[in-house]
């Protein structure tokens, strides 16, 4: 299906927190952003403001409901709209916590993106979610903007379903700490339009 609309879809992970900046798995738990953290948000709704160029406010702005996500979106200038439970991270179960290596020790070669995880979500449950959101976001895009600011695998999820690609496929995406990615058309197709732009490539 084609889309005629000029309107882009502004996708931001929140910056950096403790956690991240270790590699743990963050999903239901509600960690703080360090101050470098709230600098990279600071400075990643000045990437937005530039790369949109107008000085209308997107015409609609979710974030997921972890306050690592909201204040990120508050220090980037971004008036939030609603906040979205299915735009909340990848639940990771028992592996909450836990880095790649951690995990590895009990389940070699794991990764999000291709074996169970105990206790959390599988691929399916994850991709249902990305489809949510976007079904949400391409009914109002017409309208202008959107902004969804949240975490870092679910980001790569809504990025591969936009593409119409399957999720375990967002594993071909980077996505940085407060890195902003653009979805849009090319005559009609969806794109990636900009990836992982850091908070002070401006």
């Amino acid at each position: 299906m084609t889309v005629e609309t000029d309107a882009k879809v502004y996708l931001l992970r929140h910056g950096e927190t403790e956690w991240s900046l270790a590699g743990q798995h963050t999903g239901l738990t509600d960690v703080p952003l360090t101050d470098n953290g709230e600098q990279q948000a600071r400075r990643a709704g000045l990437v937005i403001s530039a790369l949109r160029g107008t000085a209308v406010p997107p015409y609609r702005v979710y974030t997921s409901p972890r306050k690592r996500a909201i204040r990120t979106a508050e220090l980037a200038g971004l008036e939030v709209d609603d906040t979205l439970d299915e735009l909340a991270e990848w639940n990771y179960g028992d592996y909450e916590g836990l880095t790649t290596e951690q995990i590895r020790e009990t389940a070699p070669g794991w990764t999000v993106w291709t074996q169970q995880i105990p206790g959390g979500e599988d691929v399916k449950e994850v991709s249902d979610r990305a489809d949510t959101i976007l079904d949400k976001v391409r009914k109002v895009l017409p309208c202008g903007d959107v902004v969804l600011v949240g975490h870092g695998h679910f980001t790569r999820a809504l990025i591969a379903r936009w593409l119409n690609l399957p999720v375990d496929q967002g594993v071909h995406f980077g996505l940085d700490a407060a890195g902003t990615t653009v979805l849009d058309h090319e005559r009609g197709e969806p794109r990636v339009g900009r990836l992982n732009i850091p908070p002070l490539d401006l």
